[in-house]
């Protein structure tokens, strides 16, 4: 169950989101504030009190622009400490996308607010928030080296290259075949990060270290391998790229 504090210096708006995070099943108390000063003491309450004190709070939900210091600024200022709580920008402005993710926010909602994209900001918060559970068991990739039979861990995996009804593995060391169909693999490592970027090729999320857009085509550079991404996977990529820097 979720401690919020709402912030926005209009009234009419923080009454609105306040009602709809208080419907929420999954938000056990919400409160606003309607300046950053009240909404910085506040949250210096809470973390004094540590994330089991009774004024706690998990996560704020923040507008952009208000009077005085604006949520890009508390944002930052919360920065700072050492066990912040969540962040969830709500503005009616779209363009400090970019610098609100930067600052690790979790979500970005657009007023007016509805209530099922907030319903959808809360589970990304409350997912976030809940206890970690442990992962999937490491997992290795048997390959033939010159009649040794080998195994590559999966998490050294950077990307994936489909060749015919085999899939050559590329690691920093090198690459290996192996008699697998990249939509094997595609379905079966798709909880460890991996993501099918074009037919050719399937990436680790993680590995990827750059992002590119030139002339309407997009690719990204995985180490020293750049790889096309084609048009239907490019906006799910960003995405889920989008979603991996926040966490």
């Amino acid at each position: 169950m979720l401690r919020v504090l709402a912030v926005d210096d209009e009234e009419p708006a923080l009454e609105e989101l306040l009602y709809l995070l208080r419907s929420d099943p999954r938000v056990r108390s919400a409160e606003g504030a309607t300046d950053a000063t009240e909404a910085l003491r506040r949250i210096g309450r809470a973390l004094e009190a540590g994330p089991d004190g009774e004024e706690s709070v998990d996560v704020v939900f923040l507008d952009i622009h208000m009077a005085g210091l604006t949520g890009l600024d508390i944002a930052r200022l919360l920065a700072g400490f050492a066990r912040p709580p969540l962040i969830v920008f709500v503005t009616a402005h779209e363009g400090f996308a970019v610098q609100a993710f930067d600052l690790k926010a979790v979500d970005y909602v657009l007023k007016p607010v509805r209530r099922e994209r907030l319903a959808e900001a809360v589970r990304r918060v409350s997912e976030l928030s809940a206890p970690a559970q442990p992962g999937p068991a490491p997992e290795q990739v048997p390959v033939e080296l010159g009649g040794v039979t080998r195994f590559v861990p999966v998490d050294d995996i950077a990307y994936v290259e489909a060749q015919g009804d085999y899939a050559r593995l590329h690691t920093d060391e090198g690459s290996h075949l192996v008699r697998i169909p990249l939509s094997t693999l595609e379905e079966r490592w798709a909880a460890r990060g991996f993501v099918r970027i074009h037919r050719s090729h399937l990436v680790a999320l993680g590995r990827i270290d750059e992002l590119r857009l030139d002339a309407g085509a997009t690719t990204v550079r995985v180490g020293s391998a750049e790889l096309a991404v084609s048009r239907r996977h490019a906006r799910h990529l960003r995405d889920l790229l989008m979603r991996h820097t926040r966490g």
